[in-house]
């Protein structure tokens, strides 16, 4: 059940991201050809495309962590003597979740206050907390990726960089030793 979830959960992620950018190149291509044919810009573009942008940073957050392809400083976990990454396995997306939870409140926090204020978009008069919703979302998201990245490291014996994802220095090649 909890696996079903999970797939379901990745498909809408990567729909979600995929037509996120398909609205942001329409949007620049669109305005772009017609600013040149008609001489004046879609009031519209940039605001949509500013909710395309949050939704695919925010929804990307989650989607990255579980394909193990978010943002890393590696430099000392490449080095590090097989213990060592096996440890750093687990502190670093342990100490990620956490941040990322804390963000989420945060983010949940002013999402709530923008739906208070009543706040709404310039130029197509939208709700703002619709589009800020994908904040907490994906950080929230993303940081019950970063637990689960942790968990298979603790239940696994290969460092993994993902669920499905092992560290390229688990997959049984040479180590090379620098000099």
């Amino acid at each position: 059940m909890i696996a079903k979830i999970d797939h379901f959960i990745m498909k809408l992620e990567e729909i979600i991201l995929s037509y996120s950018i398909i609205v942001i190149a329409i949007m620049v291509v669109g305005n772009v050809l017609n600013r040149a044919i008609t001489g004046a810009s879609w009031a519209f573009a940039a605001e949509i495309s500013g909710f395309a942008v949050i939704i695919a940073t925010f929804m990307g957050i989650s989607y990255a962590a579980r394909k193990g392809r978010h943002i890393s400083m590696s430099a000392f976990f490449d080095i590090a003597p097989p213990k060592v990454r096996k440890f750093l396995a687990i502190l670093i997306p342990v100490l990620t979740a956490v941040f990322l939870f804390i963000l989420s409140y945060y983010a949940l926090q002013y999402t709530i206050t923008s739906f208070e204020r009543g706040r709404v978009t310039p130029a197509l008069q939208i709700p703002v907390y619709y589009i800020y919703l994908f904040a907490p979302l994906g950080l929230f998201l993303g940081a019950l990726q970063f637990v689960r990245n942790a968990w298979i490291n603790i239940v696994e014996k290969e460092v993994y960089l993902a669920t499905d994802k092992k560290d390229y220095k688990s997959d049984g090649e040479l180590e090379q030793k620098i000099i």
